[in-house]
């Protein structure tokens, strides 16, 4: 029996508390000729998932859809026969919206069985790119709500994500998980609920889908894959009810980096392909570059050289083509030194260290910000492990180790800790005194 998240969120919406919607439900079975006598001690049972009998679940729907006017079903309400649990990506967009939010709640109120839960594969992995990148297209955005929405609005959820964003690459995605989730549940989830018409909704959708991908992003940071890979998938919404396809491809982007850390390597491929394809002209060269790289190293663990080869040349050709002034705010991330890196990550895996030493350092000697200076100095220095030059390793991660105090990163740890086990069984006494500095670093907050 799992928690039922979405009458959580509307009850915490229409404001009423357990008593207040049992008494609700008692005084609407009356004017159907029902002797009801539910207490609060219901209420609390029905949002531990156990479901009401008889015609109780349609007087719940009665009631929050009188309080909150606007049309309800049992689905939008978590009683219905599927429990409420349709995939976010493929809903109707008024039921999509319910989900969404309810899951920001979940997440805030730290539920385990949303934090816990694994990564979905198979079909219900590659359904939302499916519906993202096939028909119908959403005819109409518009909604009639409590909070109306103003353009002003949306340049504060800009903002908003531009903010966050800074604040994980400075500091991780565990330390802003907590705080973008807020701002999604506090000033994000009313608007979505509120009144706007079809053209300001489309730049809500999409404003509110780049918030949502951050939030995405710092949870893969924290390592809680299931709850990422449903924020991505909710921006993956987003994006086409925005009618964006570029931002719609910026999100399978994530999903392709998420695929290939899950060691899904297939659907990393196919997923970039499905990106390039739909976004078509909408795709623009930086977007397009990391989506080649990132299929370079799927095809690298695939042990199909020529492939990766080939995606690395295609990835260098676009990066040669970016112009940052004509790139969107989600796309800041490719940075200069970011294809290379990541060629050099697809080279290491076919063993080509001359060629993946040449890109790693190339990687750090172009600026970066401080999280995506971290990744470079440890690409370097497993890339001068392999290559025999331990010494020389050791003063990269030395560099590294320093360079990643303060931030709260699971992904962060997980680099550390994989340099240092390389350091460790060198011969070098360098090397084993940067292991040392990496476990200090590691007993730190990262």
């Amino acid at each position: 029996m799992q928690p039922n998240t979405l009458l959580d969120a509307l009850l915490d919406e229409a404001g009423f508390s357990h008593a207040g919607l049992a008494a609700r439900v008692n005084q609407a079975g009356r004017a159907r000729g029902l002797s009801l006598r539910y207490e609060h001690t219901a209420v609390a049972r029905w949002l531990k998932g156990q479901r009401p009998r008889g015609q109780v679940p349609d007087l719940i729907c009665e009631v929050l859809a009188e309080r909150l006017r606007r049309a309800l079903t049992l689905g939008d309400i978590g009683l219905g026969v599927d429990g409420g649990a349709a995939i976010e990506a493929g809903s109707p967009l008024t039921g999509f919206v319910e989900r969404a939010t309810a899951l920001w709640r979940s997440d805030e109120q730290q539920r385990r069985h949303i934090i816990e839960a694994p990564a979905v594969t198979g079909t219900p992995a590659v359904m939302p790119v499916w519906e993202w990148e096939n028909p119908p297209e959403d005819a109409d955005v518009s909604r009639s709500g409590q909070t109306r929405v103003s353009p002003a609005d949306i340049i504060t959820l800009r903002a908003a994500r531009a903010h966050y964003e800074l604040m994980y690459r400075k500091a991780g995605g565990m330390a802003t998980r907590a705080r973008i989730v807020g701002f999604l549940n506090v000033e994000t989830a009313p608007l979505l609920r509120g009144s706007y018409n079809d053209a300001l909704g489309r730049q809500l959708h999409r404003a509110a889908g780049g918030l949502v991908a951050v939030a995405g992003i710092c949870a893969y940071d924290s390592d809680a894959h299931g709850l990422a890979q449903r924020y991505f998938h909710q921006a993956l919404r987003l994006a086409k009810a925005s009618n964006d396809r570029g931002l719609g491809a910026y999100v399978i982007a994530l999903l392709v980096n998420q695929a290939l850390f899950l060691g899904e390597y297939r659907q990393a491929v196919a997923f970039a392909e499905a990106a390039l394809r739909a976004a078509g002209g909408e795709i623009t060269p930086a977007l397009a570059s990391d989506l080649q790289v990132m299929q370079a190293k799927a095809y690298a663990r695939l042990g199909d050289h020529a492939a990766a080869l080939r995606c690395i040349q295609r990835a260098e050709q676009e990066a040669a083509r970016i112009q940052p002034r004509s790139e969107p705010d989600e796309t800041g991330y490719v940075q200069p030194g970011l294809i290379n890196v990541q060629a050099a990550e697809a080279l290491l895996s076919l063993g080509d260290l001359n060629a993946a030493h040449d890109h790693a350092a190339t990687a750090v000697g172009a600026p970066a910000h401080d999280r995506g200076r971290v990744h470079r100095l440890a690409m370097l220095c497993q890339v001068e492990l392999r290559r025999g030059e331990a010494d020389r390793a050791a003063l990269t991660a030395a560099e590294m180790a320093e360079q990643a105090r303060g931030m709260e990163s699971q992904r962060l740890r997980d680099r550390l800790r994989a340099v240092r086990e390389q350091l460790v069984v060198s011969d070098s006494t360098q090397a084993k005194e940067a292991a040392e500095l990496i476990d200090g670093a590691l007993r730190m907050p990262l």
